[in-house]
């Protein structure tokens, strides 16, 4: 069973590397225009995703300038147009990512959204969000003998995007302090 769950984690990670790369390089573009200029980088995680923010605030290497989007009540603190917003949910159907997404985008907060892109959808996270990122993981990753499939790693996969963000965002800063 782990080799199976092995062989097709490698394969979403190669699909969002081969098919996302330039997605996340125009999305780390954006997402380092906060920290070159006055402004913060702020993340969002829908449900477990929220690691993904606490992996950006509290690991052994804390992304710079970054906050949780939301503040201890739930709320969305207040932005500046300086800002940005790294948004990470399951599907680009998610309801309360796009409300969220077209919350900061009324009020011209420039944002890159993470998730599955679910296709043939009018009005998903892809269309409010200024970058989207696809995040490829549509449905668990291993068959069962049942016909049910099972292993749905989306925080898996979102800390992959989050890592191929911030490693980017780290050699564009680098690129910026060098020439500046």
């Amino acid at each position: 069973m782990m080799k199976i769950f092995t062989t097709q984690l490698t394969g979403q990670f190669n699909r969002i590397q081969e098919q996302e790369e330039m997605n996340i390089e125009d999305s780390a573009r954006l997402l380092a225009q906060a920290l070159i200029g006055e402004g913060k980088l702020y993340l969002y995680g829908y449900r477990e995703l929220h690691g993904v923010v606490l992996e950006a605030l509290q690991s052994s290497e804390p992304l710079d300038r970054a906050e949780a989007l939301l503040d201890e009540n739930g709320q969305i603190k207040e932005l500046s147009p300086e800002d940005r917003v790294l948004l990470f949910t399951y599907r680009s159907t998610d309801e309360e990512a796009i409300s969220i997404a077209k919350a900061l985008s009324d009020q011209g907060i420039q944002l890159v959204g993470v998730s599955a892109l679910i296709k043939n959808v009018e009005a998903g996270l892809e269309s409010v969000a200024d970058l989207h990122i696809d995040a490829k993981l549509r449905q668990p990753l291993i068959p069962g003998d049942d016909g049910e499939r099972y292993g749905f790693p989306a925080l898996m996969t979102s800390l992959y995007v989050y890592y191929a963000l911030s490693f980017t965002i780290k050699e564009i800063l680098n690129e910026y302090e060098d020439e500046y």
